[in-house]
């Protein structure tokens, strides 16, 4: 996939870049994968419907390399390549997978949420896929707040089923500003599968319930650049990665993150 100019300054500007028909190959394998994970979730799978909500909505991540489909995409598509030229990065390690999968009739939304507080990383240089899977709307879609990835302080993370703050008593954080006040430039794209919305893990993201009588499959995959390093976070991070072994300021390890792009000198 050929990346403009352009392209990259409305992604550096706007923390996000909607690429239309980018996966469209990609489409069958992933749905593909997407049965294999539901069939064996991993040990990080979540049910975030209960307490009398209807619907399903399921999560899992960090299954990629037992998945043949994910590993494939991962390794094979353009999508680290992509990640690289609009980071500006001369080489991309994976960080992970993430499968999202909101049934028909599912009320419970995603939170409003950067990415990056809840991650054991920190740095410039990242980009997060959101590839649905299955045509969404401007009702049920991914919503970006553009430009939040620029915002003076990382947002507070919370824990979604109980609101509670993911680090206790931490100042280096704000408070979820009123994203729905009509003062800030909001991304709702229709998509359609193989679409995809990529965005800086600080851009502010949330998505509706998905109350229509389609389901809603998205597959995302996280990518690191060259100024990405570990940071010890105050409690558990999300992925949690148990005995990865490094201190804050070290590179991420390739055996775990592997790189998977380059730039050509």
């Amino acid at each position: 996939m050929h990346i403009t100019t352009a392209d990259i300054e409305t992604f550096q500007r706007d923390g996000a870049l909607v690429l239309r028909g980018a996966f469209a190959d990609w489409v069958t394998p992933l749905r593909e994968g997407f049965e294999q994970n539901l069939a064996q979730p991993g040990p990080f799978a979540i049910e975030n419907v209960g307490n009398g909500e209807r619907g399903r909505f399921f999560e899992d991540y960090c299954n990629w390399e037992r998945i043949q489909p994910f590993a494939d995409f991962i390794r094979r598509s353009s999508a680290a390549a992509v990640a690289g030229h609009i980071m500006q990065a001369e080489a991309v390690q994976v960080f992970h997978e993430h499968i999202l999968v909101k049934e028909p009739d599912t009320a419970k939304p995603t939170p409003w949420h950067q990415d990056l507080p809840y991650y054991c990383v920190d740095g410039l240089q990242t980009a997060s896929y959101w590839i649905p899977l299955d045509p969404v709307t401007t009702a049920n879609t991914l919503r970006v707040v553009l430009g939040s990835h620029r915002w003076p302080k990382l947002v507070r993370p919370k824990r979604w089923a109980s609101n509670e703050n993911f680090y206790a008593g931490s100042d280096q954080f704000m408070e979820m500003p009123d994203v729905d006040d009509g003062n800030h430039a909001i991304l709702m794209p229709a998509l359609e599968p193989g679409d995809a919305v990529v965005f800086d893990f600080r851009t502010v993201h949330g998505a509706a319930g998905n109350t229509g009588a389609g389901r809603r499959r998205a597959f995302s995959a996280r990518f690191l650049g060259d100024d990405v390093r570990y940071l010890e976070r105050p409690g558990r991070t999300s992925p949690p990665f148990p005995g990865i072994g490094l201190a804050s300021g070290e590179r991420m390890r390739e055996d775990w993150f592997p790189v998977v792009w380059r730039r050509e000198k």
